[in-house]
C-alpha cells in the first residue's frame, strides 16, 4: 500500500493555489524539477492525474479539483492539531514567516527580529519584503508588518513604532549651489530623485499645508525604486530626495544630509505587527507576540 506524506499534500495544494510549478517550488523552498517529480510520483501512486500541464500553464483536472476541495480542510485540521501540540512546548522551535516591505523591515529588524532570535535561538525567521501588500493568511505567513492604516480590519494589530515621518534631504554640497526650498512648490525648481512604486507609477511627494494634503510631482535626472540607492544618490549631491526619516536619520545627525521642509511633513501612522486570531498558537508565535507587546509599551 502506498504511503503519502504531508509534503505530498502541501505540494498539491501549493501548485493548485499558485497556478504554476515555479511559483509553488519557490514557496516550498525546493527546485521546480524536484516539485514536478514529486507531483508526478504522487499522481502515479494515486493512479489519477491531478493536473493538466502545458508548456505555459498548469490547471487542476476534475479529479484534482475534487481532491483539493476535500484535502484543503483536512490539511488545515492537521495544522491546527499540530499547533495545539506545539503550543505546549517548553522550548520554542520551528519557523515564523513574516511579510513586510523593505523600509519597515529595516526599522524592525534590530528591535524585533534580531532581538527575538537572540532570545530564542532555536526558532527560525523567514522575513519576506515586498512592495505590494499581500494576504498573509492566503500566502501562508504567520505575521505581517505594515502601517497601521493599512492593517486589514479582521486582524489583531500591535503598534511597534511611534508615529513616523517623511524627510526631505539634500547634501551640503547640493545646497551650496542651490537655495534650499522654503515651501514644497520650490521643489519644482530643483533636481530631485524620483521614486518608482511597485506598480510602476511615479511616487508623488506628500506634504500637508494647513491640514490639507498636498502632493508634488517632482522632476529630476534619475528615477529609482529602492531607498538605499536613492540615499546613495542624494549623498553624491545629485539632487534632493524624499525618504522615511528613519532611513536617513543618522546621515542628518552626522551632517552628511541636510533636512528641509520639515514643517510640511506631518506624522504618519506607526508600524504594526498584525496577525489573525489563532486558537492554539505555537510557543514561538506567542513569544513573538509577547516581544511585540513589550516593544509597544516602550515606543
Amino acid at each position: 500500500m502506498a504511503r503519502y506524506t504531508l509534503s505530498d499534500f502541501d505540494a498539491v495544494l501549493a501548485v493548485s493555489k499558485l497556478g504554476s510549478f515555479r511559483a509553488a517550488a519557490l514557496d516550498l523552498g525546493m527546485s521546480t524539477s524536484a516539485l514536478s517529480s514529486a507531483i508526478a510520483k504522487f499522481e502515479g501512486q494515486l493512479g489519477v492525474r491531478l493536473f493538466n500541464r502545458t508548456t505555459r500553464s498548469v490547471a487542476l483536472t476534475e479529479a484534482g479539483r475534487r481532491f483539493v476541495d476535500e484535502l484543503g480542510p483536512a490539511v488545515r485540521d492537521i495544522g491546527q492539531a499540530l499547533d495545539a501540540v506545539r503550543s505546549q512546548q517548553t522550548t520554542p522551535s520551528g519557523t515564523l514567516r513574516i511579510n513586510t516591505f523593505a523600509t519597515a523591515g529595516r526599522e524592525v529588524l534590530e528591535p524585533l527580529v534580531l532581538e527575538f532570535l537572540r532570545r530564542h535561538p532555536e526558532v527560525r525567521i523567514d522575513l519576506v519584503t515586498e512592495g505590494n501588500q499581500t494576504d498573509i493568511v492566503e500566502q501562508g505567513f504567520d505575521f505581517g508588518i505594515r502601517s497601521e492604516n493599512l492593517v486589514p480590519g479582521d486582524m489583531i494589530a500591535i503598534p511597534l513604532t511611534p508615529p513616523r515621518q517623511y524627510a526631505v534631504v539634500g547634501s551640503p554640497n547640493y545646497f551650496e549651489c542651490n537655495l534650499p526650498p522654503v515651501v514644497p512648490a520650490d521643489l519644482l525648481r530643483h533636481s530631485c530623485i524620483r521614486t518608482r512604486l511597485p506598480n510602476g507609477s511615479i511616487f508623488r511627494w506628500r506634504f500637508e499645508a494647513d491640514g490639507e494634503p498636498l502632493q508634488i510631482d517632482v522632476d529630476g535626472p534619475i528615477t529609482l525604486d529602492e531607498a538605499s540607492l536613492a540615499r546613495m544618490t542624494a549623498l553624491q549631491s545629485v539632487g534632493i530626495g524624499f525618504f522615511m526619516e528613519t532611513d536617513v536619520r543618522e546621515d542628518i545627525a552626522a551632517g552628511r544630509l541636510v533636512r528641509v521642509l520639515e514643517d510640511w511633513t506631518p506624522p504618519l501612522s506607526p508600524l504594526c505587527l498584525y496577525y489573525p486570531s489563532r486558537r492554539n498558537p505555537p510557543a514561538a508565535f506567542r513569544l513573538l507576540v509577547d516581544l511585540a507587546r513589550e516593544l509597544s509599551r516602550t515606543r
